[in-house]
């Protein structure tokens, strides 16, 4: 039976990459600059890399997009709906309000009002208050006549019951038919106000996540696609693109990971530290069993606190299109030209010194016209290639599990920006197709499914308590696109909750499984 083909795509600051893949064999690559509209340049990167396999699009299977789309929407502040927030909790956490610790700017755009009502749980599922119907049909009014188009609900201890959510969310549908609406318990962990505010942020992100999804399939019916499209997720999983419009925020680190992803299929080693240098920026994380290594705190999203995992990676501006500045204080980046680099940089017949300059000067990688180039002093391009590799090999020191040498991969168009071994390390490997590793990482990825409650033991076993949660996260995983036979259980994480009364326990359950082709 023939295997299928997959197209992976990654938009980057820069660079958009994809990758044409049947089974485990790369079939091409193609790296292309990113252009203003997103779609434009997912189209043109997917027409190129099957022109470049001479492959047909009726042939292809399925194609898997990591943007940083909806990203860049939250750090420029630029297309996002004004959200309502409904709060259930009753007399309780009323001292602090949604969005307190928002930037300024950023809650000024989507603040769309808060209504703090009567409803939420305790720790052990019991009733703080009743849920105030009244006052959530009062506040859908207010919003409805405001034009709000979004409306986030977050119940206390929602993670316990979400009933009160989901009875809110019937309400609101009734009183606002053609709002969005995001539900905490989906979205977020423990920890009321950052789960509230990664479901705001999911909110304030489902018109344009409407909009792209849109967007693409408009692409797919140009290019002759009639296969189904995925979006990546933060851990290095797909989601299918009905689930992506739900639940964008999900989207926020699926760069990195893709990329992380992509180095372990290269080079089939599973713990190893990853270099990722793109045209803008350069990410470090860890390989941990083949998937990134998760940050134990919730992540910070465009200044805003959050408790969702995303990959433990550290990022820096460091790429190949990073402005070097050959002064007395030699500095390289952390601005960059971006995707403007095949018209800025020297060796393009531009005007600026750019990080993949002294990359082409020092011979590294052979790119535009090098004569262009003659007029640099060796001093400055050997400083420069130092510096460059004792930037990373620093970090690379504060990422490691301990002080033992560990292999490293680099992967990334700006991964030739770094020459030789690199301390620290116990090999330094550029895998073949290395600068589209992120492509590759999006095309094999798999699809997860996870929960983390709290849940209390008192009437239920602890062997009950957990199946029920794995099975939540089973069915979610089937949910985002997972073929249901295929699901198995990937990390597992019981934590007793010994100073709350009533024999409370955290599950965080996590499952992946194949893709329902």
């Amino acid at each position: 039976m023939t295997k299928q083909l997959r197209i992976g795509v990654d938009v980057g600051g820069t660079n958009t990459d994809a990758a044409l893949l049947q089974g485990e064999e790369v079939l091409s690559t193609i790296k292309t600059a990113t252009t203003a509209n997103v779609t434009d340049g997912v189209s043109s990167a997917i027409r190129a890399v099957l022109l470049a396999a001479s492959v047909a699009s009726d042939r292809v299977g399925a194609v898997m997009i990591g943007t940083t789309h909806f990203l860049n929407a939250l750090v420029e502040r630029r297309h996002l709906q004004r959200t309502g927030i409904l709060r259930l909790c009753g007399p309780a956490t009323r001292a602090l309000p949604p969005m307190i610790d928002w930037p300024e700017d950023l809650r000024l755009v989507v603040d769309g009002g808060a209504a703090l009502v009567g409803g939420g749980v305790n720790y052990d599922g019991s009733s703080i208050a009743p849920l105030d119907t009244d006052a959530i049909r009062l506040a859908c009014r207010d919003w409805r006549e405001r034009g709000i188009g979004a409306i986030a609900i977050c119940s206390v201890f929602a993670l316990v019951d979400p009933r009160m959510e989901i009875a809110a969310a019937e309400i609101v549908a009734e009183e606002v038919p053609d709002v969005s609406v995001s539900l905490s318990h989906r979205i977020g962990k423990t920890g009321l106000l950052q789960r509230e505010s990664a479901t705001i942020l999911n909110a304030s992100l489902h018109r344009i996540g409407h909009e792209t999804v849109a967007a693409f399939r408009h692409a797919f019916g140009e290019l002759g696609l009639s296969c189904p499209l995925y979006l990546t997720q933060n851990d290095g999983t797909l989601m299918s693109a009905e689930y992506a419009e739900r639940f964008p925020v999900f989207t926020m680190a699926s760069g990195p990971t893709n990329s992380m992803r992509g180095a372990a299929f290269l080079t089939g080693l599973k713990d190893a530290v990853v270099i990722d240098i793109g045209g803008t920026t350069t990410d470090i994380g860890m390989l941990v069993s083949g998937f990134p290594r998760s940050r134990g705190e919730g992540a910070t999203v465009a200044g805003v606190r959050t408790n969702f995992r995303v990959p433990d990676v550290f990022s820096f501006g460091l790429g190949g299109g990073s402005r070097v500045r050959d002064g007395d204080d030699l500095r390289i980046g952390p601005d960059s030209v971006g995707f403007r680099l095949p018209e800025k940089a020297l060796c393009f017949g531009g005007d600026e010194l750019t990080a993949t300059d002294i990359a082409v000067a020092a011979g590294l990688v052979d790119l535009g016209d090098k004569t262009r180039l003659k007029h640099l002093d060796r001093a400055v391009v050997k400083a420069a290639l130092n510096k460059m590799k004792r930037d990373v090999e620093a970090v690379v020191d504060q990422m490691k599990p301990g002080p033992d040498p560990i292999p490293a991969i680099l992967v990334g168009g700006g991964s030739v920006l770094i020459d030789g071994f690199l301390e620290g390390t116990s090999v330094s490997l550029r895998p073949e197709h290395f600068g589209s590793a992120n492509a590759i990482g999006a095309a094999i990825a798999q699809v997860s499914g996870e929960v983390d409650n709290i849940v209390s033991l008192e009437g239920q076993s602890r062997q009950s308590a957990v199946e029920g949660v794995i099975a939540e996260a089973r069915r979610r995983a089937v949910e985002a696109g997972a073929a249901e036979d295929t699901v198995v259980l990937a990390e597992i994480d019981e934590t007793p909750l010994s100073y709350l009364p009533g024999n409370a326990m955290r599950i965080a359950a996590k499952v992946v499984g194949d893709l329902n082709s």
